[in-house]
């Protein structure tokens, strides 16, 4: 029988997470080895729909979702695909995955979460050194009232590092009559330039230089590199904040009204023009394939992957990134352009209990450095392209969903292997008496006598 398998994970949710939990979870089905049941968790407000009943991939998952989230026995192996703080364990082999964090150091309730696990899985080495590389104190208070060193919370459990596998069969190079006309001309409609950078993720909260894409620092440097220029290349933002509402939108466009407004009133300024919405992973694809895009930005404080920069990579669009965290696993500065910095603690506006803490560092580009790397770009398209076609020539053979799949078969394999599997119970197969097909001889009784008052008769 199969190993019965429970998986708690935000499967619906347009999220980062969530684009990451099915991916897994498709991972686990096409090894055929699971019985696979689910258990849908919200992740923060982000909309619920984004599995649709008539795509047949996504109806796989929708049909192990739980209505109630009960089990009649105990699962074999039980995978939580949530941050550390969330995890729980119901099997007799438990799973953690967590993108884990874009800053330097975890919290001490996340290394004692983890620990509570049999193993945990994150996707870059950059989210993996946060965990080995954080220890605290455990320390008691003594009877004259001062604290004494008792030991060391530290990660204890095993950690493996499994990259977020990108589908070759959907981010894929696109030739430009193989992008939907409407979308094709929507955009050259939209943006007159036929040069744009083009700069996904989401808006978070905080103030100039405290978001965790660090846009407004991104359109700043944008906007002071190619002010007052006789040509210019535009910038297309695909962002929003927590939702996809006109409301939002309305406030991603304040945001960067706000950052223009800086800016003297008679400079010329290049355009930035705001995607705001929900795309499919399809569309996305047309998106890094569109003629007019030339070059994928991100100036990111820090991520647990980075899954836009290796899409992008996927279909040969050119990468500029902070030269830190967990994209620098599939980027490198010989293919791409690693953009320098600092590290500095994170602002007092992103401190999060237990998941944000306010020892923690992040990155923060060199503005110099990241305007160097926008005006090479702009000017050398066929040598940055050039290496970009060599990077996505590497990228589509290591960061595959189905090598993704294939190691995170032998990381689970590898860990319960010898995990006691249920087995069902076979009996023997009754035979009649005196069936002339199994050939067995009738078995004769004696003949019954009656015993009467006169005595015994036949």
């Amino acid at each position: 029988m199969k190993k019965l398998m429970l998986i708690c994970a935000p499967v619906t949710s347009r999220s980062g997470y969530g684009a990451h939990a099915r991916d897994l979870v498709w991972s686990f089905m096409d090894s055929d080895k699971y019985d696979i049941k689910i258990m849908d968790v919200r992740w923060g407000e982000c909309p619920r729909n984004a599995l649709d009943n008539d795509n047949i991939n996504d109806k796989r998952i929708l049909d192990c979702i739980l209505p109630q989230p009960t089990l009649d026995r105990q699962p074999d192996i039980y995978v939580d695909i949530r941050i550390p703080n969330e995890f729980e364990t119901h099997g007799k082999f438990n799973i953690g995955i967590t993108a884990g964090v874009e800053t330097n150091a975890v919290s001490g309730k996340w290394i004692e979460c983890c620990n509570k696990m049999d193993l945990v899985i994150v996707p870059s080495n950059h989210s993996k050194m946060g965990f080995v590389n954080t220890a605290y104190d455990k320390v008691q208070n003594t009877p004259d009232g001062k604290q004494q060193k008792v030991g060391e919370l530290k990660l204890e459990k095993p950690m493996e590092v499994l990259f977020e596998g990108s589908d070759e069969n959907i981010y894929k190079p696109l030739k430009h009559n193989e992008i939907p006309s409407d979308f094709f001309d929507m955009l050259n409609e939209k943006v007159s330039e036929k040069f744009a950078f083009l700069s996904v993720g989401q808006w978070t909260k905080g103030g100039y230089g405290e978001d965790r894409k660090d846009l407004a620092r991104t359109i700043k440097i944008f906007y002071e590199t190619f002010a007052n220029k006789k040509k210019q290349p535009a910038l297309i933002l695909k962002t929003n904040g927590a939702t996809y509402s006109i409301l939002d939108r309305e406030d991603v466009l304040k945001k960067i009204k706000d950052v223009k407004s800086k800016f003297p009133s008679d400079w010329k300024l290049p355009n930035v023009y705001l995607l705001h919405g929900n795309f499919t992973d399809e569309e996305m694809n047309h998106l890094y394939n569109h003629p007019k895009i030339k070059s994928l930005v991100s100036f990111t404080h820090g991520e647990g992957f980075g899954r836009p920069m290796l899409e992008a990579t996927m279909v040969g669009l050119p990468v500029i990134a902070s030269n830190w965290s967990g994209h620098i696993d599939f980027l490198d500065n010989e293919k791409s352009t690693l953009v320098g910095g600092e590290m500095q603690k994170i602002p007092e506006s992103q401190v999060w209990k237990d998941i944000l803490i306010e020892e923690g560092q992040w990155f923060v580009v060199d503005e110099a450095q990241s305007s160097n790397a926008l005006t090479f770009s702009f000017d050398n398209q066929y040598e940055i392209k050039k290496k970009a076609d060599g990077l996505m020539y590497n990228n589509r053979k290591k960061f595959t969903r189905k090598k993704m799949t294939e190691l995170l078969g032998e990381m689970v394999d590898k860990c319960t292997q010898n995990l006691p599997t249920r087995v069902g119970l076979k009996l023997p197969k009754l035979k009649k008496v005196g069936d002339k097909k199994n050939d067995l001889p009738k078995i004769k009784l004696p003949k019954l006598k009656r015993v009467t008052a006169e005595g015994v008769t036949a």
